[in-house]
């Protein structure tokens, strides 16, 4: 090992995974990193974001950032996962935050459940409930919007740099 190297600098380990929603979030995180990208990659370690990698891990993440709903027994599943590998989960735009407007059909009555409804939900194995993402795990902190609202998301990014002494 050469010990001339300069120690690395510890960076923000996060994921971000999107469920049942437009994915209008990813799109603006997308969007953000055309400008903060060279700036972020110092601080954060991008683990988990489909977004830009193929090889992702979901492993001893710091934040996790959930956008969507579960709108499945395997999506709460996995939501689970998340927050197991997570010290701190962030819902993420409306359909995390308040299962809306993902979380539409849990307001039809039974008889207005059509046929084709009833399709959809038996053939892709989704749930008689569509549930905002505290209805599933424990929630650390919410960034609304639909999209997400960027100065709140940014607000929410550097709490947690600050919190974990990256800067």
């Amino acid at each position: 090992m050469d010990n001339d190297l300069p120690p690395q600098k510890k960076k923000l380990a996060i994921g971000w995974f999107s469920f049942t929603c437009c994915e209008d979030s990813t799109i603006l995180l997308t969007e953000l990193l055309n400008k903060n990208f060279d700036a972020w990659r110092k601080v954060v370690d991008f683990k988990h974001m489909k977004v830009l990698k193929t090889k992702n891990d979901m492993t001893n993440l710091d934040v996790a950032f959930i956008e969507g709903a579960a709108s499945s027994q395997k999506q709460e599943d996995e939501m689970k996962k998340i927050r197991e590998n997570a010290k701190y989960v962030i819902a993420v735009g409306s359909c995390a935050v308040t299962g809306l407007p993902s979380a539409t059909r849990n307001q039809f009555v039974d008889s207005e459940l059509n046929e084709k409804i009833q399709w959809y939900i038996k053939t892709f194995s989704y749930g008689q409930k569509v549930k905002k993402l505290d209805e599933v795990v424990k929630v650390d902190d919410y960034v609304a919007g639909c999209p997400m609202n960027v100065e709140l998301f940014t607000q929410t990014l550097d709490k947690y740099l600050k919190l974990f002494g990256i800067i």
